[in-house]
């Protein structure tokens, strides 16, 4: 496998960021994920799109020419170099460049782009359901960075750790109102009576790039989606829960706590989404 730093293609077998890199010491950064499949990028647009707002939103220096061609036409060399051909994944950083403490000494910005290989050359519904619950310890305050892939993780990093402890697979993590918004790891939707919902990103859930993708799939299928508080009494009436990231495409819960659920609902929209995207 090999990494692009800031137009630097080396290997990726050993260590590469360099000391002083502010992503590592203070989390000054944004990031993005992004899928691969038969060897191509998934939604790369939406996520660049992300990205950049992301970085505008902490004061970086955006140079003029960082855009979807300039990060396609690099992430795709290394592609190819890294000979993946099916399934895989892309992650790009967007670091402040080295220097100063919490004041940096400048707002400009190194790149760092890394490609790995995966199994699933497709997003496939998992054949085991989640098993869910509330993540009581920590909660996500609203601002306006929490629609972004800031690297600031920790309440998702504890959110993850605690589920493990718990024998779980995820946990849904609330904001400081006391709303449901997203999990560890991935955008929240219950599905009431054939209806979707899914916590507004006023919540302060990450505006996720497959979470645009399942919303519009639905609209243009006829499926209605409302966007809106949700609270742990939504769940226990739900229909379905599913979870949705841009790896996973949709994942399906089977239960939150006693709750049992179905997964009528994920299958239809992963075929779709299949049709869509590949």
């Amino acid at each position: 496998m090999y990494i692009n730093q800031n137009d630097s293609v080396i290997e990726n077998n050993g260590p590469v960021i360099n000391s002083g890199n502010r992503g590592y010491l203070y989390g000054d950064g944004v990031f993005e994920t992004i899928r691969i499949i038969n060897g191509k990028l998934i939604n790369l647009e939406n996520h660049i799109n992300r990205m950049l707002e992301g970085a505008k939103a902490i004061f970086m220096d955006i140079p003029k020419s960082y855009n979807t061609s300039f990060f396609e036409h690099r992430i795709n060399h290394l592609i190819i170099k890294s000979n993946i051909k099916e399934g895989g994944k892309c992650r790009i950083s967007l670091d402040r460049v080295n220097g100063g403490t919490y004041l940096p000494e400048s707002n400009e910005i190194d790149f760092f782009i890394e490609v790995y290989p995966i199994n699933e050359n497709k997003f496939i519904l998992n054949s085991k359901g989640f098993e869910i619950d509330l993540f009581m310890d920590h909660q996500k305050t609203i601002t306006s960075l929490s629609n972004f892939k800031t690297k600031n993780g920790l309440t998702y990093i504890l959110g993850a750790i605690q589920a493990k402890k718990k024998g779980l697979d995820d946990l849904l993590i609330m904001n400081n109102k006391g709303n449901i918004i997203e999990s560890t790891n991935s955008n929240l939707f219950i599905v009431s009576n054939g209806v979707l919902y899914t916590p507004s990103l006023d919540d302060g859930c990450l505006a996720g790039t497959m979470r645009m993708q399942i919303i519009n799939i639905a609209i243009s299928n006829g499926i209605k989606v409302y966007e809106c508080n949700i609270m742990s009494q939504n769940l226990l009436v739900a229909d379905e829960i599913f979870l949705t990231n841009s790896i996973k495409g949709i994942i399906w819960v089977s239960s939150y706590r006693t709750k049992r659920y179905f997964n009528n609902t994920s299958k239809k929209l992963i075929d779709l989404l299949n049709r869509k995207l590949i």
